[in-house]
């Protein structure tokens, strides 16, 4: 694909790392944020004032707080807003995109009310041939290492082969390797409902366990994610890799992981509203337990882990009585189906 002109949508961690190498790597880039504060800062200083401060940015980097601007003439429009304003963004963008434009959704979450995955999402808000043609990016990579130029392996994701093959060529780099992916709902699943099982990760190190029980709980999470993910459709042996494991191994062990964070502060005893209220950034795994605990009812699937932490987050229950529930269940075989 020529380079042609790229917009990313959303100036949070992800999307200015995002934004940054492709203007590294010398394509056409506009960046749009929805604070006016932060796309001033970009264009004034070359960095995000706000969400990835600590990275210099590319001179060449453009930034604006005009929806209609960034989009408009894009021949690529990357969305990476939280996945609760996906819907009102893009739906704000659709007007004024190109009917040739290719959409990537580097976004991972499910919408809360209509339990919709962002494919979903946007097939209502984009026109249908647009939808069809849309790109889904997942996999382990955390935006300060992307923007640092740390070796990183995505997924793209597509209905469309050639859709994924023309973003792929977009997105390689040095440092940052893409591979295309045929299942959409695998990859999308694996990339929201890791957070989920990140948050029990923080969790187990908040009470002070150590590798025993952060070995066991990610193995057996992404069991659930997988049983999930199998009765919604998806590949099974879509989770054994970069948007499943990779990524839930990722957000499980690193630092860097807002949920995990989240699960940490949990396990120590402080409450969820203080922990949430002291983030600058949106700890999707929060909004997607719900999510999770809704899809499991609906379709039967035993989610234990994700279960409890619903129950952690929005029913009281306390952690240390969530891990023995956990390792007080009924004795079964190790059936990931």
């Amino acid at each position: 694909m020529s380079a042609g002109r790229v917009a990313v949508v959303g100036a949070g961690s992800w999307g200015t790392a995002l934004a940054n190498l492709l203007a590294k790597k010398g394509v056409e880039t506009v960046l749009w944020s929805f604070e006016p504060e932060v796309a001033e800062g970009i264009m004034r200083e070359h960095r995000n004032p706000v969400y990835l401060a600590e990275v210099a940015l590319d001179a060449r980097l453009r930034a604006t707080s005009s929806l209609e601007e960034a989009v408009r003439g894009a021949e690529l429009v990357v969305s990476v807003s939280p996945s609760h304003v996906v819907r009102r963004t893009m739906q704000a963008a659709a007007p004024h995109l190109a009917p040739a434009a290719l959409v990537v959704s580097a976004s991972k979450g499910i919408e809360v009310d209509s339990l919709q995955t962002m494919d979903e999402v946007l097939q209502e808000v984009l026109p249908p041939a647009q939808a069809s043609r849309a790109v889904f990016l997942s996999g382990p990579s955390f935006a300060l290492e992307v923007a640092q130029e740390q070796p990183t392996a995505v997924t793209l994701a597509s209905h469309s082969a050639g859709a994924a093959e023309r973003v792929q060529e977009v997105f390689t780099t040095g440092y940052f390797r893409t591979y295309t992916h045929g299942d959409v709902r695998g990859v999308e699943l694996g990339g929201a409902l890791k957070n989920v099982i990140a948050i029990a990760a923080g969790v187990v190190e908040g009470l002070g366990f150590g590798h025993n029980t952060l070995a066991a709980l990610i193995t057996r999470g992404l069991a659930e994610i997988a049983r999930l993910g199998v009765a919604l459709g998806a590949n099974p042996l879509t989770f054994a890799g970069l948007a499943g494991m990779g990524d839930l191994i990722l957000t499980c062990t690193g630092g860097l992981s807002r949920n995990r964070s989240v699960g940490h502060e949990l396990g120590r005893g402080r409450s969820l509203d203080d922990v949430l209220g002291g983030m600058q950034q949106v700890a999707e795994g929060v909004r997607t337990a719900r999510a999770a605990h809704a899809l499991a009812a609906r379709t039967g699937v035993e989610m234990p882990i994700a279960e409890a932490v619903y129950r952690l987050l929005f029913e009281g229950l306390s952690a240390r009585d969530a891990v023995e529930n956990l390792m007080l269940r009924a004795p079964k075989p190790e059936h990931w189906r």
